[in-house]
Order: structure tokens, then C-alpha cells, then sequence
């Protein structure tokens, strides 16, 4: 009889274990998503934190707006603010009038996946900031941790917990049922009563079949992951030859992008600049630096300076800068994140297949003063109410990337 009420304890605690791996799985699995959202639509103009960016701090907003208003917000945020809704209203204005992107494509579980990956950056250690200065021996700053991966550390905590807290039911329930029968014995102390526990679990089939489903569904989720990870170098940032700050450059000095990437708004590529565009300021700044001196050295023996490059994209795709920025009006930080902000260049955006598909299907069409959008947006505007988007000129079609 006792066997029996330990066996359907084992089970009870197998079935409950097996819930909230499946619970903390899919909660890892809507952060990680919301992560991925939240970098490529999100990231450029707010932070999870309470930092204001270009947009405030997304810190707890799950908790200052429900769930409901932040969906309708994403989706239309000029409706919200139309509507007369004093939050919405009062935001707006605080904010110069800044109107936000909408973002009607977003699925309601992909909106909530975003608030639970705001929820879960803020719970969890505070990582470095985006362009903290690098370390003293000039290394890059760590990416920041995936937040699915600390879901995961959670996870096994607390199951190893649960095992405890069995471990010692078990020992209890052993003991109530021995004093019953008048077989409590002093002789047989706590400690070696939750050691035969243990042992009988480790015997118990049920045990280890849940522990064997935990194992496999632990390693499914790290096989997949490791697996949509490959090719992906998010983070990635290279130490280079030179020192060079972009924060100092770009973001102190106020120097625009286009002075030593010179074709970024007129070439297929943005182009990394020669020696002989630093020494414009550097054959009279700093010219004693050890890192200027460099720049010297490669002068004088006529030789390239190796950067190592940071965003490279796979030979099979086709991408041009112009279009992006000079027709299409986006900003660098788009892409390449806060670049003003940045000691050490890295890799803020994912540039997968699906992330640009994405920014094709979001992005408005920048149509403003350009005759040669006239007729289509006319055309467009007669069977959609929604504005004219990439997608509508050919911009998911495969030949646009891949000829």
C-alpha cells in the first residue's frame, strides 16, 4: 500500500516536472522570439531598460499598459492616439510628436513575445550596454546573454529543486507510514531514510523515463538552437589592427559616415576607407599616437591596412547601399545599430534571409517627393488603405536578392 501511494507521488511529481519544462520551454521559446522581433524592428529607437533612446524605455511596460493597448498601439499607434486615449496622447506629445512605425503584420503572440523578452532582459543580470567601451587589453565587449539560454539555467534549477523537495516528501511519507504500523525506529535516521529515497527513484521506471523525456527535450531544444545559430555572427566583434573609436569619431567628433565610407549613399558597397582619408586629420592630430603611427608605417611601405571585416553577407546574396539609403531614406543605425556609440564595431543585426524579408514587408515605401512612385501609389491606394510597402514593388520577389 505504501509502494503504491509512493508510486503515484513519483508520477504526480513526473507529470507536474514535465509541465513546467514544457511551460518553461515555450516561455523560452516567446522571449528568444521576442529577442529576435525586438533587435530587428525595435532596437533602434528603444531600450528594455528605463534609458530613453529615440523612444522611452520599455522597462516594465508590461505592467504600466495591458497586454490589449500595447497590440493596438503596435498595430496603429495613430489610431491609439486619434482615439483620444490620454497615455497614448501624452506620450505623443512628450516625444516631440514622433510618430511611431506601425507594425500591423505583427502577430498578437509575436507582440507578447516581445514583452516577455523586455520581462525576461530585465530579470535577469544587467548585461553591458550597447557600446560600452571594451576592456583594458582592447578586446570587444561580450554580446549580451541570450536570454533563452538563462531561461534554461532557470529551468534546471529548478527541477533539481523539485528533486529535493521529492527526495524529502518521500522520506516523510515513508515515516508517517512506519509510525502508523508502530515501525519508526530512532535507529534509522533522517538522512539514511532519504538516501533509500533516493535509491528506490533511481530503481523507479517512472523516474527514469521523465528523466530520460527532460534529457531529450533539453537536447532537442540545443540541437535546434545551435543549428539555427549556424552562419548567424550576431555580436560578432573583431579586434582590429588599428584601435579606431567609432564612439570618438562618429559620435563625439559628430563626423558623418559618408566622409571615410564614401560610398555609402552612391555605391553598392559603402566602401572601407584608405589610409590616405585618415591622414586629412591625422598628418597634424595626435601624429605621436602608437595607433596613428600605424597608419604611417602602412603609408611608408605602401600596404594596405587589414581591417577585419564585421558585417559580410554570403556571395549568393545581392545588396546595395544606395537603395537603402539614398533612395529608400534609412538611417545607418537601421542595420549596423548605434555605430556613434560603439568603441569596437560589432554586429548588432542578424542580416538573415528573414530578417530583411521582414524589413520588406514593414518598411513604407519612401515615396515623398520621388515622381517615380507617383502612378504606383496611386494605384495601391485605391484597393488598400494601408501605406505602400517594399513588398508591394517586387520587394519579396527572389530575383531582387538572388539572380
Amino acid at each position: 500500500m505504501m509502494f503504491c501511494k509512493k508510486s503515484t507521488l513519483v508520477k504526480t511529481f513526473l507529470s507536474f516536472a514535465i509541465l513546467l519544462a514544457s511551460v518553461s520551454a515555450t516561455f523560452a521559446q516567446d522571449a528568444a522570439e521576442g529577442e529576435t522581433l525586438f533587435k530587428n524592428n525595435c532596437a533602434a529607437c528603444h531600450n528594455t531598460s528605463d534609458e530613453v533612446l529615440v523612444g522611452p524605455g520599455l522597462k516594465g511596460i508590461g505592467e504600466r499598459r495591458p497586454i490589449e493597448w500595447i497590440v493596438k498601439w503596435v498595430h496603429n499607434p495613430q489610431a491609439v492616439i486619434a482615439s483620444g486615449d490620454k497615455y497614448a496622447n501624452d506620450l505623443y506629445n512628450k516625444f516631440n510628436k514622433a510618430a511611431m512605425t506601425p507594425y500591423p503584420n505583427f502577430t498578437d503572440a509575436q507582440i507578447k513575445s516581445i514583452v516577455a523578452y523586455v520581462d525576461a532582459s530585465n530579470a535577469a543580470p544587467a548585461a553591458p550596454a550597447a557600446g560600452a567601451a571594451p576592456a583594458a587589453d582592447g578586446a570587444a565587449a561580450p554580446a549580451a546573454q541570450s536570454s533563452g539560454g538563462m531561461l534554461e539555467v532557470l529551468l534546471v534549477g529548478l527541477l533539481i529543486i523539485m528533486v529535493l523537495v521529492l527526495i524529502a516528501l518521500l522520506s516523510i511519507v515513508s515515516t508517517l507510514g512506519k509510525i502508523t504500523k508502530g515501525e519508526a525506529s530512532e535507529d534509522n535516521p533522517f538522512m539514511q531514510r532519504v538516501g533509500e529515497n533516493l535509491k528506490a527513484m533511481a530503481a523507479n521506471s517512472s523516474v527514469k523515463t521523465g528523466i530520460l523525456v527532460l534529457a531529450l527535450l533539453l537536447g532537442g531544444k540545443a540541437t535546434i538552437d545551435a543549428a539555427y545559430g549556424v552562419g548567424i555572427h550576431q555580436g560578432y566583434a573583431p579586434e582590429q589592427p588599428i584601435k579606431f573609436s567609432h564612439k570618438l569619431h562618429a559620435g563625439q567628433n559628430q563626423i558623418n559616415c559618408n566622409y571615410c565610407h564614401t560610398g555609402v549613399y552612391e555605391g553598392k558597397g559603402a566602401n572601407v576607407p584608405s589610409a590616405n582619408i585618415c591622414m586629412n586629420c591625422h598628418n597634424a592630430i595626435k601624429r605621436e599616437s602608437p595607433e596613428i603611427q600605424k597608419i604611417y608605417r602602412a603609408l611608408e611601405n605602401n600596404e594596405p591596412i587589414q581591417w577585419v571585416r564585421v558585417h559580410n553577407l554570403p556571395d549568393l546574396a545581392y545588396f546595395n547601399h544606395s537603395q537603402h539609403t539614398n533612395v529608400g531614406g534609412l538611417e545607418c543605425k537601421n542595420c549596423h545599430g548605434e555605430i556613434e556609440k560603439m568603441e569596437v564595431v560589432e554586429q548588432r543585426s542578424s542580416l538573415t534571409m528573414g530578417w530583411c524579408i521582414d524589413c520588406h514587408r514593414e518598411t513604407d515605401v519612401n515615396a515623398k517627393g520621388n515622381a517615380y512612385y507617383d502612378k504606383l501609389v496611386e494605384v495601391h491606394n485605391k484597393d488598400s488603405k494601408t501605406p505602400l510597402k517594399v513588398q508591394n514593388i517586387g520587394g519579396l520577389e527572389c530575383s531582387k536578392c538572388h539572380y
